[in-house]
C-alpha cells in the first residue's frame, strides 16, 4: 500500500485542477473526473443501502460491489489502467441469474418503492446508470475498457432485481406502474 493522507487538503486544487493517480494534474470539471465522481457517488449510495435491514449474504455481496466500484474508480484515475476484470462481470451475472430465478416473472413496469432497502437499491440503481453514461461519455473521447463500461451496465440490472428480492425478503410485492 502507498502513502496514507496525513494532510486532508494540500491546496493545489485551488485552480480548479485535480491529480489523477498517474501524477498528471486534470480540470476537475473534465469527463474523466466526472466519471470518477459518478462511481464514487455510487459507491457512496451502496454504503447507504447497507446500512438498512439485508438478508442474507446481501450486505457481504454489496461490500464486495464497493471494493470492485474502488478498483473502478481507481481504473478511472489511471488512464490506461485495466481493474475490471471478466470475473467481476460474470460474477454480477451469476447473482442476477440467481436473484432474479426467485423472483416472479415481470410482467408489468414496475416503480421504485417497496421497503426503505428495496427503494434505497432503486436509488443506486439509477446512480449507476448515470455513472454508466459518464463512462460511455469519457469512452467517446478515451479508449476505456469495455469491461468497466460492462460491470456498470450488469451492476444497476442487478440493483434492480436487488430492489424487488429486498421487496419480496420483507414481505411487500412489487410497486406496480399505474397508467
Amino acid at each position: 500500500m502507498g502513502h496514507r493522507l496525513s494532510k486532508i487538503y494540500t491546496r493545489t486544487g485551488d485552480d480548479g485542477s485535480t491529480g489523477l493517480g498517474d501524477g498528471s494534474r486534470v480540470a476537475k470539471d473534465s469527463l474523466r473526473i466526472e466519471a470518477i465522481g459518478a462511481v464514487d457517488e455510487l459507491n457512496s449510495q451502496i454504503g447507504v443501502l447497507r446500512t438498512q435491514t439485508l438478508p442474507g449474504d446481501t450486505g457481504a455481496l454489496l461490500a464486495e460491489i464497493q471494493h470492485r466500484l474502488f478498483d473502478l474508480g481507481g481504473e478511472l484515475s489511471i488512464p490506461g489502467r485495466e481493474a475490471i476484470t471478466s470475473g467481476h462481470v460474470e460474477a454480477l451475472e451469476q447473482t442476477l441469474d440467481r436473484l432474479n430465478d426467485r423472483l416472479a416473472p415481470l410482467k408489468e413496469f414496475i416503480l421504485p418503492g417497496g421497503t426503505p432497502a428495496a427503494a434505497t437499491a432503486h436509488v443506486a440503481r439509477s446512480v449507476c446508470r448515470r455513472a454508466e453514461r459518464r463512462l460511455i461519455q469519457l469512452h467517446h473521447s478515451e479508449t476505456l475498457s469495455p469491461l468497466a463500461i460492462g460491470y456498470l451496465n450488469r451492476l444497476s440490472d442487478l440493483l434492480f432485481v436487488l430492489a424487488r428480492h429486498l421487496n419480496q425478503a420483507q414481505g411487500h410485492g412489487d410497486v406496480l406502474w399505474q397508467p
